[in-house]
C-alpha cells in the first residue's frame, strides 16, 4: 500500500522485537507467500540472528528462502553489536528493517548499547536513514527512547554497502504515554536532495523542483533547501522532505534510478507531503505502525491521530495484540484518515 516495508517483513521485525520484549518464543509462517521469491531475504534473515545474538537466543528455519521460522528469545544483552546484511552474498537489503527489529528490545536493556548496520540505507520499501533519525526518533522521544544517530555512508540498491551507527540509551520506563491529535502550526519545511558519485546538477534538479511546486501549491509556504553529496560506494540519488509541525514531524522519500528524471524524484516525495498537507491526521503514513509497538508497552492511554490508516498499520495491530495483553482503538477505514487509541501495559 506505499507504507515502508512489506507484510512479510514487518510482521518478521514486529514479532521478533515484541518476542525479545516479552520474552516469549514465537513460530512465524507462510513468510511472504504467495512472492514470486518467497521466504526469507537477507535482511530478514540478518534480523532474525541478531534478534538471536542480543538476546542469546535460539532459532530454527533461519535459512535464506525458509517460509518458517521460530525464536526462541534469553534476556536482552546490552552491549556492541555490529551486522551486515552482506553477510552471506552480496545484498543491498534494508538496514532499517534490522534496526527497527533490534532497536526496540534494546531500549529497554539496561545499560548503554551501540549497533552499526551496513547494508541499504536508502533502498524502496523500507524507511530511509533520514526517516529514523528526523521523524521516527523524535516522535518516541517524549516516551522516554533516546538514541544518537548517524548515517555515515549511504548504500543504495544494487551495491548496499551503507551504514548506519546508533548509539542506544536505556529508556525511562515505564514509557510516557504518546498523545497527539493534532500537528499544531506548521513550522518550516526542508528538502534534503541529496546524489552520491553522480553530477551534482541532478541534486539541484531535484531541489528546483520541489521549490517550484511547493511554492505554486502554496505561496506562503517557506522551504528550506539543501543539497548533499553524500559520501557512498556506489551511486545514487534521493530525495527526503521533512515537514515539521509544533506537535508532530513527518517525512517524504524517493529515490533515483538508471533512467529516471530528477523531476519525477521530486514530484514523488513532494505528492507525498502534499497529501499530507491536505488531511489533518498527525502521524504521516509511515509513522502511524512505527509507533505501535511503543504506545502498547507505554503506561496509560495513549490516542494519536494519523493521516492515513494503511493495511501496515492493520496488520502491526494485530500482531502487537496476539502477543501483548492490549486491544487497540482504531477508528478509521482503509485509505482514510483515522484515530488510534491504545491502553498500554506500562512495561
Amino acid at each position: 500500500d506505499g507504507s515502508y516495508g512489506e507484510g512479510g517483513g514487518q510482521v518478521l521485525s514486529t514479532s521478533l522485537s515484541l518476542s525479545c520484549i516479552a520474552g516469549k518464543p514465537v513460530k512465524i509462517y507462510n513468510i511472504r507467500s504467495g512472492r514470486a521469491e518467497p521466504g526469507l531475504k537477507l535482511q530478514h534473515l540478518l534480523s532474525a540472528h541478531a534478534a538471536a545474538l542480543i538476546t542469546d537466543g535460539k532459532l530454527t528455519g533461519a535459512e535464506l528462502g525458509s517460509t518458517l521460522l521460530t525464536f526462541y528469545p534469553g534476556p536482552v544483552r546490552p552491549g556492541n553489536y555490529a551486522f551486515d546484511v552482506a553477510f552471506l552474498k552480496s545484498s543491498a537489503g534494508s538496514v532499517g528493517l534490522v534496526f527497527q527489529t533490534i532497536a526496540p528490545p534494546l531500549f529497554f536493556a539496561p545499560e548503554r548499547s551501540f549497533i552499526r548496520i551496513n547494508g541499504g540505507t536508502h533502498v524502496e520499501w523500507s524507511p530511509p536513514a533520514d526517516y529514523i533519525k528526523e521523524v521516527f526518533l523524535p516522535a518516541v522521544s517524549a516516551m522516554g527512547i533516546s538514541a544518537v544517530f548517524r548515517n555515515p555512508l549511504v548504500g543504495y540498491y544494487p551495491l548496499g554497502k551503507g551504514e548506519i551507527e546508533a548509539a542506544i540509551e536505556p529508556a525511562r520506563t515505564p514509557l510516557a504515554p504518546l498523545r497527539v491529535t493534532e500537528r499544531g502550526r506548521l513550522l518550516r519545511i526542508t528538502a534534503l536532495s541529496a546524489v552520491s558519485n553522480l553530477p551534482v546538477t541532478i541534486a539541484e534538479r531535484q531541489l528546483d523542483r520541489v521549490r517550484s511546486r511547493l511554492q505554486r501549491e502554496s505561496p506562503i509556504l517557506h522551504i528550506e533547501g539543501n543539497l548533499l553529496e553524500a559520501p557512498s560506494k556506489g551511486r545514487g540519488t534521493f530525495v527526503f522532505i521533512l515537514a515539521e509541525s509544533e506537535n508532530i514531524r513527518a517525512g517524504f522519500s524517493a529515490l533515483g534510478a538508471l533512467g529516471k528524471k530528477a523531476e519525477l524524484v521530486a514530484d514523488e516525495a513532494t505528492d507525498e507531503l502534499l497529501r499530507y498537507l491536505k488531511r489533518s491526521g498527525a502521524a504521516d503514513r509511515h509513522l502511524s505502525d512505527q509507533i505501535l509497538l511503543f504506545m502498547a508497552l507505554a503506561e496509560g492511554e495513549s490516542v494519536v491521530t494519523v493521516s492515513e490508516v494503511t493495511n501496515h498499520l492493520i496488520t502491526n495491530i494485530y500482531v502487537i495484540e496476539k502477543l501483548l495483553p492490549v486491544r487497540f482503538e482504531l477508528a478509521g477505514k482503509a485509505g482514510e484518515e483515522g484515530i488510534l487509541k491504545v491502553q498500554g501495559i506500562g512495561f
